[in-house]
């Protein structure tokens, strides 16, 4: 099933006063902890739906759009799927938007542009940026010992006392792989499991190697938040994603459930329990945000927005600081090479291209955002499922772009065949 926009006629009639609300706010000036001078001072956009480009008749560019849409909407209709939400820029501009299937398949209620979706752990890419900024701008800095700041984070050895905020951030803490992450999901307070992380194995020497973390790389929320002054989610939506438009960016599962429009996590055709266990690592897998403002996101990323981000910043976040494992596996680990961490940014080579990006997965949720730096072309997509096989659609995008005429990323005929009343039945908004 293909969602489609709510009438866009109506919506313009309801979002004049929304839009003479933010005009009645003026301009956001926004203060650097312990300073009196403003980092910014941005206007907040308000971009109509209307203006989306959401229907083929808008559909500008390179990329072969309604090739893509058709393959999105075969992918949507596999049983694996609940909902999905794309959104391509070409060229440092949003060209594509697209929603499918069901946000809910108890209601069959369709996903929308607005629909939220959970980030996972994309939201480590805020952290990395949003700590880059602080130290562009003279508040902290990366290069200091953790142990500068009040944290709950304690290593083996003592090697807090060694280990940098830059190398935390780039995921160099030297702790085995997801440190004690089943704890976090089986309830356990994550400031108590960072000051047990004293006792947890080390893979290598700390700020020797790359290894992945959730728990220890929160403890970013605990250090920018003592330097901003303020909680960190507030720092972030304050210094990040409110100059940038991004309105329905921000924390919490309470936000997301309280939301009109988000979608329920599902695995295969059942809905999951909903955990608060990542929302409580914030700088790890925090954020939620609805398509539109996750392609803000990634254009700000590319530089679209200096006013807000400048140049320096992103060179700051994205540079990798060291060299990791490849991505994914199967096809995609095969595909790609040169892999690298930055702050909170993960990096590699595609086709001889340097992408940039990062990947998230929470129990019913997954997230990503690729692109091309020099393109300044690339995707994000949510959905409410498990399903690994969506990953791919970022590379089948990049291929059209850049007209390969082999791509076959999208191609459901590797994928085991789905009998027809299965098809039939999961096509249907009220199914399940």
């Amino acid at each position: 099933m293909r969602s489609r926009s709510p009438n866009k006629s109506a919506l313009r009639l309801l979002l004049a006063p929304v839009a003479l609300a933010a005009l009645g706010l003026g301009w956001f000036g926004l203060h650097a902890s312990g300073g009196s001078q403003p980092l910014a001072s941005i206007a907040i956009p308000m971009n109509a739906p209307e203006d989306l480009p959401d229907t083929p008749a808008e559909w500008r560019g390179r990329v072969d759009y309604e090739a893509i849409d058709r393959q999105l909407t075969d992918l949507s209709r596999r049983p694996e799927m609940a909902g999905l939400a794309v959104a391509v820029v070409e060229d440092g501009k949003l060209r594509f938007v697209r929603t499918y299937g069901v946000a809910d398949r108890s209601t069959g209620a369709p996903v929308t542009p607005q629909t939220l979706f959970r980030w996972a752990s994309v939201s480590k890419t805020a952290t990395g940026v949003l700590a880059a900024a602080m130290a562009r701008d003279g508040t902290i800095e990366l290069g200091r010992p953790i142990t500068a700041w009040r944290t709950s984070l304690h290593l083996p050895g003592g090697a807090e006392a060694r280990v940098t905020l830059d190398q935390l951030l780039a995921q160099r803490t030297g702790l085995t792989k997801n440190a004690y992450d089943d704890r976090l999901e089986n309830g356990q307070n994550p400031a108590l499991l960072r000051a047990n992380l004293v006792d947890a194995p080390l893979q290598c020497e700390p700020g020797t190697c790359h290894t992945y973390q959730n728990i220890a790389f929160d403890a970013a929320s605990e250090i920018l938040g003592e330097a901003a002054q303020k909680a960190f989610p507030d720092a972030v939506s304050e210094r990040l994603f409110l100059p940038l438009g991004m309105v329905s960016a921000g924390f919490g599962m309470e936000r997301l459930t309280g939301a009109k429009d988000w979608a329920k996590p599902h695995r295969g055709r059942m809905i999951l329990p909903l955990k608060e266990s990542y929302w409580r690592v914030p700088a790890a897998a925090g954020v939620e945000s609805d398509i539109v403002d996750f392609a803000r996101w990634m254009q700000a990323m590319m530089g679209t927005r200096p006013e807000v981000l400048p140049k320096a910043v992103l060179e700051i976040a994205h540079r990798p600081r060291v060299n990791t494992a490849r991505l994914y596996g199967g096809a995609l680990r095969q595909a790609t090479s040169d892999a690298g961490y930055g702050l909170g940014w993960r990096s590699f080579s595609y086709e001889g291209r340097r992408v940039e990006g990062h990947s998230g997965a929470v129990s019913g949720y997954r997230a990503t955002m690729m692109f091309e730096p020099a393109t300044r072309t690339g995707v994000v997509a949510m959905w409410n499922s498990d399903w690994g096989f969506p990953f791919r659609i970022p590379f089948a995008v990049f291929d059209s772009y850049h007209k390969r005429e082999d791509a076959r990323w999208l191609d459901l005929r590797e994928l085991p065949k789905v009998k027809e009343d299965v098809a039939a039945r999961r096509a249907r908004p009220s199914a399940g």
